[in-house]
């Protein structure tokens, strides 16, 4: 049952209750919710008779539309309990579900985007992307939950031995230690066999969430 949106969509009923609408055929220059969404499908609706008002997701049928889920109404958001009389009955876009830019130009916040190709650069968290990346090697953190690729030389020093642990001095400085000289290292656990303060700094491969 995809949403489907659409214009000119407008019909009458004289359906009375809180149930599924029967809908008595398309309003003069206008189309009929059976040719212009499909039946099965879904899309946004309101009803309006006097007062009374109903925005919801309904689904269409033959010449019906069930009200799935109400949205806004004035009988307190509830499905409203319409009497006789003939209603207009047409596809709106509520403005709950809009996508539309502020005076800054900044796309409204989206819910969370679950595919799609998009250009350009990663859609932020903020905006509905998921901003998923794959980061091979020394990865960064900037404090504010994202990473990047560390740089070498820049945000940090590379090892000038296959067979050297690198630490750090606590002054931005770093320098090889070899295991066996006040290190031992077993099952992925360094530890300093004499009086040695360290820092270890290792490569990883991961997944990150970037904001």
């Amino acid at each position: 049952m995809p949403l489907v949106i659409a214009d000119r969509v407008r019909e009458t009923s004289t359906t009375t209750g809180t149930g599924t609408l029967t809908l008595d055929g398309a309003v003069s220059g206008f189309r009929t919710f059976s040719s212009a969404i499909g039946n099965t499908n879904t899309c946004y609706y309101t009803i309006t008779l006097g007062s009374d008002y109903e925005v919801g997701l309904g689904t269409v049928g033959a010449g019906t539309l069930a009200r799935t889920t109400i949205l806004k109404s004035s009988n307190s958001n509830n499905a409203v309990n319409f009497g006789a009389g003939t209603k207009d009955v047409f596809v709106t876009y509520p403005a709950d579900k809009a996508i539309y830019q502020d005076s800054s130009g900044n796309v409204n916040a989206l819910g969370t985007i679950s595919s799609g190709v998009w250009n350009g650069t990663a859609i932020t968290v903020p905006y509905g992307g998921t901003g998923v990346y794959t980061l091979t090697g020394i990865v960064k953190g900037n404090g504010t939950g994202a990473f990047s690729a560390a740089v070498s030389g820049t945000d940090y020093a590379p090892a000038t031995s296959g067979t050297s642990i690198l630490y750090g001095n606590g002054s931005g400085g770093f320098s090889n230690v070899t295991v066996g000289s006040g290190l031992s290292f077993s099952a992925g656990t360094l530890t300093a066999t004499s009086s040695t303060s360290i820092g270890v700094l290792r490569a990883i491969s991961i997944n990150c969430i970037l904001p």
